[in-house]
């Protein structure tokens, strides 16, 4: 952590609570909208079932045994190319098969 931000909690652990929120009100403001709302997210609180930690294993070791594989080649493999994987993302496709949204 730099010596500034240890500087900062220091001198917040040394405000009065009232002053400890007008700062957090401030920092808050300061923040854009995507950052702010992950600094108020709360904490991940959802169990791991041991399936999933053995998947979790399993995914690591995979990519520890095998080559990744490019974006493009992928992307190469369905027959795309960049350019249309980002005219996707701009224009995503419809829901449903035939093009109907319900």
């Amino acid at each position: 952590m730099n010596a500034e931000r240890l500087h900062a909690q220091q001198l917040i652990n040394h405000l009065p609570a009232e002053q400890v929120a007008a700062v957090v009100h401030l920092m808050e403001v300061m923040l854009d909208p995507l950052s702010r709302k992950l600094a108020s997210a709360l904490p991940e609180d959802e169990v791991v079932s041991a399936d999933e930690e053995q998947a979790v294993a399993e995914a690591k070791q995979s990519r520890l045994s095998n080559k990744p594989v490019a974006h493009q080649e992928v992307l190469a493999d369905f027959g795309l190319t960049m350019e249309d994987f980002q005219k996707m993302a701009l224009c995503p496709p419809s829901a449903e098969p035939n093009g109907d949204r319900h």
